[in-house]
């Protein structure tokens, strides 16, 4: 099948590539706009209570990992009977 013999359209996959629907700059920034007046923006109380939950969660598990890896090196050289 040939790239000429498929239909030009809207949605419609001519060759590799997807048709784009022509809409205008300022079609587009309307429906930009709309749609972030949708979005439920958090509060900044919201936001600084997450931003701590991230720092806490991070602390937590670059914690976990460094007494994963210390324990995996303390079993890897006993069982080569590397003394350090």
């Amino acid at each position: 099948m040939s790239v000429s013999s498929l239909k030009v359209g809207r949605g419609v996959i001519i060759g590799f590539k997807r048709a784009m629907a022509k809409v205008s700059p300022f079609k587009f920034l309307q429906e930009v706009r709309a749609e972030a007046q949708k979005v439920t923006w958090p509060t900044r109380k919201e936001t600084t209570v997450t931003t701590i939950m991230v720092f806490v969660m991070v602390f937590v598990a670059s914690i976990f990992f460094l007494l994963a890896d210390q324990l995996m090196r303390i079993a890897v050289s006993y069982l080569l009977g590397i003394n350090t």
